[in-house]
Protein backbone atom coordinates (compact mmCIF):
# COMPACT_ATOMS: atom_id res chain seq x y z
CA UNK A 1 0.00 0.00 0.00
CA UNK A 2 1.19 3.77 -0.80
CA UNK A 3 2.29 5.12 2.18
CA UNK A 4 4.57 8.27 3.45
CA UNK A 5 4.01 7.20 7.13
CA UNK A 6 7.63 6.88 8.70
CA UNK A 7 8.24 10.40 7.44
CA UNK A 8 7.33 13.68 9.56
CA UNK A 9 6.74 15.60 5.98
CA UNK A 10 4.51 14.35 3.20
CA UNK A 11 3.80 15.61 -0.47
CA UNK A 12 0.12 14.23 -1.71
CA UNK A 13 -1.78 15.07 -5.17
CA UNK A 14 -5.30 16.62 -5.03
CA UNK A 15 -8.22 15.20 -3.58
CA UNK A 16 -7.28 11.63 -3.01
CA UNK A 17 -4.25 13.10 -1.41
CA UNK A 18 -6.43 15.81 0.48
CA UNK A 19 -8.56 12.22 1.88
CA UNK A 20 -5.81 10.59 2.91
CA UNK A 21 -4.11 13.01 5.08
CA UNK A 22 -7.48 13.86 6.81
CA UNK A 23 -8.07 10.64 7.28
CA UNK A 24 -4.42 10.36 9.06
CA UNK A 25 -4.97 13.74 10.75
CA UNK A 26 -2.08 15.20 9.51
CA UNK A 27 -2.08 19.37 9.33
CA UNK A 28 -2.50 20.11 6.03
CA UNK A 29 -1.38 22.52 3.30
CA UNK A 30 -3.30 23.19 0.15
CA UNK A 31 -1.30 24.91 -2.65
CA UNK A 32 -3.22 25.54 -5.87
CA UNK A 33 -0.55 28.62 -7.21
CA UNK A 34 -3.03 28.71 -10.20
CA UNK A 35 -4.92 30.17 -8.92
CA UNK A 36 -7.60 29.82 -5.87
CA UNK A 37 -4.10 29.35 -2.93
CA UNK A 38 -2.88 32.63 -4.52
CA UNK A 39 -6.50 34.28 -4.68
CA UNK A 40 -6.91 33.37 -0.66
CA UNK A 41 -3.32 34.64 0.52
CA UNK A 42 -4.25 37.83 -1.80
CA UNK A 43 -7.59 38.05 -0.21
CA UNK A 44 -6.42 38.05 3.23
CA UNK A 45 -3.44 40.18 2.56
CA UNK A 46 -6.47 43.07 1.84
CA UNK A 47 -8.49 42.07 4.99
CA UNK A 48 -11.61 40.04 2.41
CA UNK A 49 -13.44 37.12 4.36
CA UNK A 50 -12.91 34.06 1.95
CA UNK A 51 -15.21 31.05 2.45
CA UNK A 52 -13.95 27.75 0.01
CA UNK A 53 -16.85 25.94 -0.92
CA UNK A 54 -16.90 22.95 -3.04
CA UNK A 55 -18.48 23.53 -6.48
CA UNK A 56 -20.78 20.97 -6.49
CA UNK A 57 -22.67 22.24 -3.89
CA UNK A 58 -24.60 25.41 -4.38
CA UNK A 59 -22.54 27.77 -2.74
CA UNK A 60 -24.94 30.86 -4.43
CA UNK A 61 -27.15 29.86 -1.56
CA UNK A 62 -24.38 29.34 1.06
CA UNK A 63 -23.24 32.87 0.33
CA UNK A 64 -26.90 34.39 0.64
CA UNK A 65 -27.27 32.79 4.16
CA UNK A 66 -23.77 34.61 5.38
CA UNK A 67 -24.66 37.59 3.71
CA UNK A 68 -21.84 37.12 1.47
CA UNK A 69 -20.70 37.69 -2.24
CA UNK A 70 -20.45 34.61 -4.51
CA UNK A 71 -17.37 34.75 -6.85
CA UNK A 72 -18.35 34.60 -10.52
CA UNK A 73 -16.04 33.19 -12.80
CA UNK A 74 -13.03 34.94 -14.13
CA UNK A 75 -14.71 36.23 -17.44
CA UNK A 76 -17.98 37.09 -16.25
CA UNK A 77 -16.97 39.37 -13.06
CA UNK A 78 -14.09 41.14 -15.08
CA UNK A 79 -16.75 42.58 -17.49
CA UNK A 80 -18.59 43.33 -13.98
CA UNK A 81 -15.83 44.82 -12.13
CA UNK A 82 -16.14 42.98 -9.01
CA UNK A 83 -13.51 39.88 -7.37
CA UNK A 84 -12.82 36.97 -8.64
CA UNK A 85 -10.80 33.90 -8.87
CA UNK A 86 -7.99 36.26 -10.22
CA UNK A 87 -6.25 37.16 -7.21
CA UNK A 88 -5.21 40.76 -8.64
CA UNK A 89 -8.88 41.57 -8.70
CA UNK A 90 -8.74 42.47 -4.90
CA UNK A 91 -7.68 45.42 -3.23
CA UNK A 92 -7.91 47.52 -0.24
CA UNK A 93 -11.27 48.32 -1.13
CA UNK A 94 -12.61 44.51 -0.23
CA UNK A 95 -11.47 44.59 3.36
CA UNK A 96 -13.79 43.02 5.66
CA UNK A 97 -16.30 42.18 3.19
CA UNK A 98 -17.33 38.45 2.46
CA UNK A 99 -16.84 36.43 -0.32
CA UNK A 100 -17.69 32.62 -1.60
CA UNK A 101 -14.79 30.96 -3.35
CA UNK A 102 -15.25 27.88 -5.14
CA UNK A 103 -12.88 26.01 -7.48
CA UNK A 104 -12.68 22.27 -8.88
CA UNK A 105 -9.52 22.12 -7.33
CA UNK A 106 -8.46 23.92 -4.07
CA UNK A 107 -11.49 24.75 -2.85
CA UNK A 108 -12.46 21.11 -3.60
CA UNK A 109 -9.08 20.05 -0.89
CA UNK A 110 -10.28 22.02 1.51
CA UNK A 111 -13.58 20.71 2.04
CA UNK A 112 -12.36 17.36 1.94
CA UNK A 113 -9.43 18.14 4.67
CA UNK A 114 -11.50 20.85 6.65
CA UNK A 115 -11.53 17.81 9.65
CA UNK A 116 -8.10 18.01 10.18
CA UNK A 117 -5.95 19.67 13.15
CA UNK A 118 -5.04 22.49 11.45
CA UNK A 119 -5.14 23.41 7.65
CA UNK A 120 -3.50 25.93 6.10
CA UNK A 121 -3.39 28.22 2.47
CA UNK A 122 -0.24 28.31 0.56
CA UNK A 123 1.09 29.51 -2.46
CA UNK A 124 4.04 30.62 -3.81
CA UNK A 125 3.24 34.17 -2.93
CA UNK A 126 3.66 32.80 1.27
CA UNK A 127 5.77 30.36 0.88
CA UNK A 128 8.47 30.96 4.13
CA UNK A 129 5.15 32.53 6.31
CA UNK A 130 3.13 29.32 5.95
CA UNK A 131 6.08 26.82 6.92
CA UNK A 132 7.00 28.87 10.03
CA UNK A 133 3.62 28.86 11.15
CA UNK A 134 3.11 25.09 9.91
CA UNK A 135 6.26 24.32 11.81
CA UNK A 136 4.83 25.61 14.89
CA UNK A 137 1.50 24.44 14.78
CA UNK A 138 2.75 20.77 13.67
CA UNK A 139 5.08 21.08 16.88
CA UNK A 140 2.19 22.56 19.18
CA UNK A 141 0.10 19.57 18.14
CA UNK A 142 2.57 16.94 17.59
CA UNK A 143 1.15 15.90 14.47
CA UNK A 144 3.11 15.27 10.70
CA UNK A 145 2.52 17.72 8.15
CA UNK A 146 0.84 16.78 4.59
CA UNK A 147 0.94 19.49 1.66
CA UNK A 148 -1.50 19.05 -1.00
CA UNK A 149 -0.43 20.33 -4.44
CA UNK A 150 -3.89 20.25 -5.68
CA UNK A 151 -3.07 19.99 -9.44
CA UNK A 152 -5.92 20.55 -12.35
CA UNK A 153 -8.53 18.89 -13.70
CA UNK A 154 -8.09 17.37 -17.32
CA UNK A 155 -10.56 18.33 -19.92
CA UNK A 156 -13.02 15.88 -22.15
CA UNK A 157 -12.52 13.07 -19.93
CA UNK A 158 -12.56 9.36 -21.64
CA UNK A 159 -13.99 6.46 -19.81
CA UNK A 160 -11.12 4.79 -17.87
CA UNK A 161 -9.35 7.91 -17.54
CA UNK A 162 -8.12 9.61 -14.70
CA UNK A 163 -9.09 13.44 -13.96
CA UNK A 164 -6.04 14.70 -12.26
CA UNK A 165 -3.53 16.57 -14.27
CA UNK A 166 -0.44 16.93 -12.55
CA UNK A 167 0.83 20.77 -12.91
CA UNK A 168 4.31 22.26 -12.13
CA UNK A 169 3.10 25.66 -10.58
CA UNK A 170 2.01 23.83 -7.90
CA UNK A 171 4.58 20.87 -7.33
CA UNK A 172 6.72 24.28 -7.45
CA UNK A 173 5.12 25.99 -4.50
CA UNK A 174 4.28 22.57 -2.54
CA UNK A 175 8.49 22.65 -2.60
CA UNK A 176 8.93 26.16 -1.68
CA UNK A 177 7.29 25.34 1.38
CA UNK A 178 9.00 21.96 1.71
CA UNK A 179 12.36 23.32 2.01
CA UNK A 180 11.67 25.49 5.09
CA UNK A 181 9.59 22.78 6.56
CA UNK A 182 11.19 21.28 9.62
CA UNK A 183 12.14 17.24 10.48
CA UNK A 184 12.07 14.65 8.19
CA UNK A 185 10.97 14.05 4.48
CA UNK A 186 9.57 10.98 2.69
CA UNK A 187 11.44 10.82 -0.71
CA UNK A 188 8.32 12.27 -2.36
CA UNK A 189 9.13 15.63 -0.47
CA UNK A 190 12.45 15.86 -1.19
CA UNK A 191 12.22 15.85 -4.69
CA UNK A 192 9.44 18.08 -4.85
CA UNK A 193 12.23 20.12 -2.44
CA UNK A 194 14.87 19.54 -4.94
CA UNK A 195 12.39 20.46 -7.76
CA UNK A 196 11.83 23.88 -6.21
CA UNK A 197 15.52 24.31 -5.35
CA UNK A 198 16.86 23.28 -9.14
CA UNK A 199 14.09 25.80 -9.89
CA UNK A 200 14.21 28.72 -8.28
CA UNK A 201 15.66 30.94 -10.08
CA UNK A 202 13.76 30.54 -12.76
CA UNK A 203 10.13 30.24 -11.45
CA UNK A 204 8.32 33.05 -12.93
CA UNK A 205 10.23 31.79 -16.58
CA UNK A 206 8.79 28.03 -16.32
CA UNK A 207 5.28 29.15 -14.74
CA UNK A 208 4.52 31.63 -17.61
CA UNK A 209 5.45 29.37 -20.45
CA UNK A 210 3.59 26.20 -18.16
CA UNK A 211 0.97 24.36 -20.05
CA UNK A 212 -1.35 26.39 -17.45
CA UNK A 213 -0.15 29.55 -17.66
CA UNK A 214 -0.02 29.62 -21.18
CA UNK A 215 -4.01 28.71 -20.76
CA UNK A 216 -4.38 31.72 -18.39
CA UNK A 217 -2.44 34.05 -20.50
CA UNK A 218 -4.70 33.08 -23.23
CA UNK A 219 -7.85 33.76 -21.89
CA UNK A 220 -6.57 37.13 -21.09
CA UNK A 221 -4.83 36.37 -17.71
CA UNK A 222 -1.52 37.29 -18.04
CA UNK A 223 -1.37 39.30 -14.84
CA UNK A 224 -2.79 36.57 -12.85
CA UNK A 225 0.33 34.20 -13.82
CA UNK A 226 2.81 37.33 -13.11
CA UNK A 227 0.92 37.73 -10.16
CA UNK A 228 1.28 33.80 -8.76
CA UNK A 229 4.88 33.39 -9.98
CA UNK A 230 6.12 35.80 -7.21
CA UNK A 231 8.02 34.43 -4.27
CA UNK A 232 7.72 35.26 -0.62
CA UNK A 233 5.85 38.94 -0.97
CA UNK A 234 3.37 38.13 1.44
CA UNK A 235 3.08 37.28 4.86
CA UNK A 236 -0.22 36.52 5.29
CA UNK A 237 -1.26 32.78 6.21
CA UNK A 238 -4.99 31.90 5.66
CA UNK A 239 -5.54 29.71 8.52
CA UNK A 240 -9.37 27.41 7.84
CA UNK A 241 -11.91 28.40 11.26
CA UNK A 242 -14.26 26.20 10.77
CA UNK A 243 -15.79 27.80 7.15
CA UNK A 244 -14.06 30.79 6.52
CA UNK A 245 -10.12 31.56 6.70
CA UNK A 246 -8.02 34.15 9.21
CA UNK A 247 -4.82 35.38 8.98
CA UNK A 248 -2.85 33.59 11.68
CA UNK A 249 -1.06 36.85 12.00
Amino acid sequence: MFDQSPFHCRVEWGRRGARDAADRGDLVIVVDVLSFSSTVVTALNYGAIIYPYPPNLNGKDFAGKIGAQYILGRSEAAKLGIPTLSPVSFNQAHENKKYVLTSLNGAFCTWIASKVPALLIGSLLNASSVARVANQLSTQANVNITVIPCGEQWNDVRANEDTLRPSIEDYLGAGAILAELEGSKSPEAELCTAAFTHANQKISDLIWDCGSGRELREKGFAEDVRHCSQLNIFQTVPLLKKDHFEDVR
